[in-house]
């Protein structure tokens, strides 16, 4: 019988090979987003999520999911502490945005098997930061509809291009 491990690369190669947002070749990893540029990507996502009047927690961590960065806004749910830092850390082990795994997983069918794979999150809010074309880290936020963390965790991301 094939261990959690095994189970987990072989449902990751059929998601990898059957949804077109899965398939795309991830970058590279480089070296872990400095803390400098952790809060530069955090101010910039909670300055979208202020201007929208949401409220969110923020988790920078860096590619081998190691928290870096962590900040919570006043009032946010207290629930959204440890969901930014998991869609983080999906974001960043598995070199994608978690909205990629929400796509799939909303397909239903073969789909649903990532809800199989550790720690990964099949809700928006998770994004890859790219500096020089290598993953340095993620970034996740939570506190909103998932849109709406995706929104502001893609203006975090942006701010380090």
């Amino acid at each position: 019988m094939p261990s959690q491990s095994v189970k987990a690369i072989i449902v990751l190669t059929a998601l990898l090979s059957a949804g077109s947002a899965l398939a795309q070749a991830p970058k590279p990893y480089g070296a872990p987003v400095s803390l400098e540029n952790a809060k530069k990507a955090a101010t910039a996502a909670l300055a979208e999520a202020r201007k929208n009047n949401w409220t969110m927690a923020v988790a920078v961590v860096d590619p081998s999911g190691t928290l870096v960065y962590y900040e919570k806004m006043d009032n946010t749910q207290t629930g959204s502490a440890n969901v930014a830092v998991d869609k983080a850390r999906s974001a960043a082990l598995f070199k994608r945005p978690t909205k990629a795994f929400q796509d799939v997983v909303a397909s239903g069918g073969a789909g649903l098997r990532i809800l199989s794979l550790q720690g990964a999150v099949p809700i928006e809010g998770g994004v890859p930061l790219v500096m020089n074309g290598e993953i340095v880290g993620a970034i996740g936020l939570s506190g909103d509809s998932s849109d709406h963390d995706g929104i502001c965790a893609q203006a975090g991301a942006d701010s380090l291009k």
